[in-house]
């Protein structure tokens, strides 16, 4: 599965094991590594569903409930995207998880010049409620939960959200969304940022004390690991970082008088299970072990009920671990990424399909994806007992070891003065990118093995791909829509909505409701971004070497 360090000696023998987060791996392991580590069954364990649920939330595990299989889906025009929801929700699966083109992520619209070439290229283009109206038609949005891959103008993406849901005859208090409305880890691992990262986390904050008081079953935030653990962290810092940054989110929030037990259980997480198998399972139990605690002694949460102390979310993807060369070998990749993600304790996951080093997945290759998934679930065995890996003497151990190693890093960004600082300073970007950078020279000096890029390698070329063919045809039928739009809506209308969003805006009130009118009103996503610019600006990365 990757990734480690191994030595070996002149014969060829494994002398030694050290994983990137810094765990060095023994040849065996007995009791006395658990005495060693001081391990106790009732603080580090504990029976499934009791705290700190190091073995799960739910007391049957995956007997009372199947994890939700959520595969990232989402090109092109809303149609096309409407298309796929209902292919994978007719053969399965039980959540949408929606992708978004670049422009879209950026607060352009997709007649905007800086978004030519890029309109539905890498998800679905979306300028207004007119998209959203296309893209969920015929989708019971009670009963199908929608995450929305979306940062910068999340706030915009989940006002659209529920604005639809209204049209489509769902109260906004039973639909289920889940932007992930992640702007730190934006800002560290990918790059799609608009706004200084204050205010942006202030939008967050904004979404979230809107969703506790107006759409209960939505989850305003879902902190990402996955896309730091992308950019070069370690899987201990991906788990410290992500916590560090729900914890910045969490006193943005608690400063607007609301009390944490009201909010925090909607928080959600998504986390990566590319790289070595072991380590990731460790990383999934210490996750959920290390936010339990975190929230319980940091804040005082879950005094009333421990149900908001569960680490909820997805564990999926594995993107880093796809290769271009021998493609069909992701297949199996994608499947004990699975099994990882399922043996570490999953509640939600995904995987990237075999043909995603290359291009948007094809339907052939998406189905494969979620029949993987569903497999593991239905005829592998992951349903017969919880936690199956539990008591083992080197799972628990480097599970404790996993927890001292993600103290250790959040203690580093407390030092430094909290994540925002060391985001705002570009402290975090910078290790993390001379790490990917070290990571990378591995992978080319053959430090690191990948089977067919540094070892068993063929003549490859990816014939085994179908490429998804950019149509600059269909843009400009997008772009056609959106002035059609323009011209059909009224002007005054959204001039009036506009202007609310501005004085909203000016004076810190909370934007949300004003967002949702704008939404109604076909005010696009680049006009009310463009709102956000002229009163925030937008942020200058600093120089992070």
């Amino acid at each position: 599965m990757g990734v480690a360090k191994y030595s070996k000696d002149e014969k060829g023998r494994v002398t030694e094991v050290e994983y990137l987060s810094g765990i060095k791996v023994k040849s065996v392991y007995t009791p006395e590594d658990l005495d060693r580590c001081g391990f106790s069954y009732d603080q580090d364990l504990n029976d499934p569903g009791e705290y700190p649920f190091t073995r799960g939330i739910h007391p049957q595990g995956y007997r009372s409930r199947p994890w939700t299989m959520r595969q990232y889906s989402g090109f092109g025009t809303p149609e096309q995207s409407n298309e796929r929801f209902k292919l994978l929700i007719a053969n399965g699966q039980n959540g949408l998880n929606v992708a978004f083109d670049l422009p879209s992520q950026m607060g352009l619209d997709s007649d905007d010049p800086q978004a030519e070439g890029e309109v539905g290229r890498v998800g679905m283009a979306v300028d207004s409620l007119r998209d959203f109206e296309l893209a969920f038609k015929d989708i019971a949005l009670d009963r199908i939960g929608t995450g929305l891959t979306i940062n910068a103008v999340a706030s915009i993406m989940l006002a659209m959200y529920q604005a639809v849901a209204e049209k489509y005859g769902f109260s906004k208090k039973v639909i289920s969304a889940t932007p992930q409305n992640d702007i730190l880890k934006e800002i560290i691992g990918r790059g799609a940022w608009i706004y200084p990262p204050a205010a942006g986390v202030k939008l967050i904050g904004d979404t979230i004390e809107y969703s506790v008081k107006e759409m209960p079953k939505c989850n305003p935030v879902s902190i990402c690991g996955y896309h730091i653990r992308e950019s070069g962290a370690t899987p201990a810092q991906e788990i410290a970082y992500a916590i560090q940054i729900a914890n910045t989110y969490i006193d943005e929030v608690l400063q607007r008088g609301l009390h944490i037990d009201d909010f925090v259980g909607r928080f959600s997480f998504n986390i990566n299970i590319y790289g070595n198998m072991w380590e990731t399972i460790a990383k999934l139990r210490a996750a959920k072990k290390m936010w339990a605690k975190n929230l319980s002694e940091r804040y005082g949460a879950g005094k009333k009920d421990k149900k908001v102390l569960f680490f909820r979310g997805l564990f999926g993807g594995g993107g880093s671990g796809l290769t271009k060369q021998q493609p069909l070998n992701n297949i199996a990749r994608g499947a004990y990424y699975g099994l990882a993600a399922a043996l570490g304790g999953a509640q939600t996951t995904a995987l990237c399909s075999y043909d995603e080093a290359y291009t948007i997945p094809t339907p052939q290759s998406a189905m494969i994806s979620l029949r993987t998934l569903q497999m593991l679930m239905d005829e592998v065995g992951l349903r017969d007992t919880v936690d199956p890996l539990a008591g083992s003497y080197f799972i628990e151990t480097i599970t404790k070891e996993m927890e001292e190693l993600i103290e250790k890093e959040m203690a580093e960004i407390d030092a430094y003065g909290g994540m925002l600082k060391a985001v705002e300073d570009g402290y975090v970007q910078g290790k993390v990118a001379r790490q990917e950078y070290e990571f990378q020279k591995g992978l080319e000096s053959g430090e690191f093995v990948k089977v067919g890029v540094n070892k068993h390698v063929m003549d490859e070329d990816g014939d085994d791909v179908e490429l998804h063919e950019y149509d600059e045809e269909t843009a400009v039928a997008k772009i056609a829509g959106l002035q059609e739009l323009k011209r059909e809506r009224s002007s005054r209308v959204v001039a009036q909505s506009l202007k609310s969003l501005e004085q909203a805006t000016r004076t810190g009130g909370n934007v949300m409701p004003p967002l949702v009118e704008c939404c109604r009103n076909y005010v696009t996503v680049g006009e009310m971004a463009a709102i956000f610019k002229e009163v925030y600006g937008e942020f200058k990365e600093p120089n992070i070497f």
